[in-house]
């Protein structure tokens, strides 16, 4: 079973919720009605969390939220795409989905948006996983790095095939074949009359980034109260010194790693990932 559910998010931006099975009947321990909600990075789409929601569904309420911009959500010409308009939608999502408190379960951008919502509304946020997201600025150079990224994709592509195998082989960003990622990406295309392109705006994903990645994020952080997880893969974008200091800076961090896995952890290694969470998660809903 897959049910949408549409939210109303930040200036009236129709966004998609999904729940990609039916939840217990009963899924906390203390009778409220928290859940889980699950938030992809720039470029993703709730799709790309079905494993994860589905197992989570066997003892919690779990939707997983197509961001402004990506999968069936809106996609306002003029945005914003900033991580207040973020934020504020995935606060809207977890009021009138009925969600809170909630585990929030971010990955990369996501994440961010996960502990920037945790920080502003603790009343909302029961706890909080972040997946391969850095605190740190990444910079100029970064950026200058997507914009040729995003213009060295040969779209349209003749086929899935062929977007499977340029993200996953023939990418220069790959250094070695990556048929999850050939997957992820193959996840976010749609077709046309001329071929397979994303089903997001590039100059769009540009713009949310831009908003995040010159600065650092620490403060944020520190503004965390609640329970907060992060998980690494050992291959990933979040160095093992960082996430460290990651968890010390967080008031209640706790740390996780993922072994050969890259920067799409749940994408690379499912089970393992699965693994990694449930301990923390059994801690927060239901021990």
């Amino acid at each position: 079973m897959v049910r949408r559910i549409d939210v109303t998010g930040a200036d009236g931006v129709r966004l998609a919720a999904w729940e990609f099975a039916d939840p217990p009947k009963s899924t906390e321990r203390d009778g409220s009605p928290g859940g889980v909600l699950l938030l992809h990075g720039l470029m993703g789409r709730a799709s790309h969390w079905a494993g994860t929601a589905r197992w989570l569904a066997e003892r919690h309420r779990a939707v997983a939220l197509d961001q402004r911009g990506h999968g069936q959500s809106d996609k306002p010409a003029d945005g914003p795409f900033n991580s207040e308009a973020y934020v504020d939608d995935a606060e809207a999502a977890l009021v009138q989905l009925g969600l809170a408190p909630a585990v929030l379960i971010g990955h990369s951008m996501g994440a961010l948006t996960a502990w920037q919502l945790a920080a502003k509304r603790p009343d909302l946020v029961r706890a909080l996983i972040i997946c391969d997201m850095r605190a740190s600025a990444l910079g100029a150079a970064s950026q200058r790095e997507w914009e040729d990224w995003f213009k060295a994709w040969p779209v349209p592509f003749a086929t899935l095939a062929d977007v499977r195998k340029w993200f996953g082989e023939d990418d220069p960003w790959v250094e070695r074949k990556n048929p999850s990622r050939g997957e992820f990406f193959a996840e976010v295309m749609t077709e046309g009359p001329d071929g397979w392109r994303p089903v997001f705006d590039r100059d769009q994903m540009l713009k949310s980034r831009e908003t995040w990645v010159y600065d650092a994020h620490w403060e944020g952080l520190t503004q965390v109260q609640c329970p907060a997880l992060v998980v690494r893969g050992l291959d990933g974008e979040l160095g093992r010194a960082e996430s460290q200091e990651m968890v010390r800076v967080l008031p209640r961090g706790a740390y996780a790693e993922v072994a050969d896995a890259g920067h799409l952890v749940h994408y690379d290694q499912p089970e393992a990932w699965r693994e990694a969470i449930q301990p923390f998660l059994d801690g927060v809903l239901t021990g």
